[in-house]
């Protein structure tokens, strides 16, 4: 059964196609809500809420992205609210202060750094870049969208994730110069 078929059958509330499509995208989706929350039992809340809340507003979807890119953009955002709702607090940027800044393109860190260990570095930035930088290393969402997810502006999301970067190159050059953490 194709994708675009299942989907309009859980828009008529077909519970089996509903099953079948949360059985497609539940171990992803769980595993997005995972890397912001930390807490499996929170990621599986997440996880099952953005599900109930994609189900409900099906209709809203037009296919301009595929349902995987426009569910997991529900997950990242029910998983923001959550963390938010714990009295998180994301460190507002002035943004007077910050005019312009230049996108750092060239910053690739040696062969010798592992996945795991951008990652383990990326959880030791400050809230207020971690976030961020999350979002667009690892999710792969430009500016605009984090602006949107995080309710900032794109000027702010391109500070967050210039100086985020910045700070995870500092990391990681300790690990590149043979000094493991």
């Amino acid at each position: 059964m194709l994708q675009s078929e299942l989907i309009e059958l859980c828009r008529a509330n077909d519970r089996r196609a509903q099953m079948k499509l949360y059985n497609k995208y539940c171990d992803g989706m769980y595993y997005v809500a995972l890397r912001f929350l930390k807490d499996s039992f929170e990621a599986e809340e997440a996880m099952q809420e953005s599900f109930i809340k994609a189900f409900s507003r099906l209709h809203q979807f037009t296919g301009d992205v595929t349902f995987g890119a426009w569910l997991k953009r529900i997950v990242i955002n029910k998983s923001i609210d959550m963390l938010k709702a714990k009295k998180m607090n994301m460190v507002a940027i002035n943004e007077q202060v910050m005019t312009t800044v230049e996108e750092q393109n060239d910053w690739s860190v040696s062969d010798s750094v592992t996945v795991d260990e951008v990652k383990n570095a990326i959880e030791r930035l400050p809230e207020k870049y971690k976030y961020a930088v999350m979002l667009f290393l690892i999710e792969g969402y430009d500016h605009k969208e984090i602006s949107e997810i995080l309710d900032i502006t794109p000027v702010a999301s391109r500070t967050l994730v210039h100086r985020g970067k910045k700070q995870l190159q500092d990391q990681l050059k300790h690990l590149r110069d043979g000094t493991r953490y």
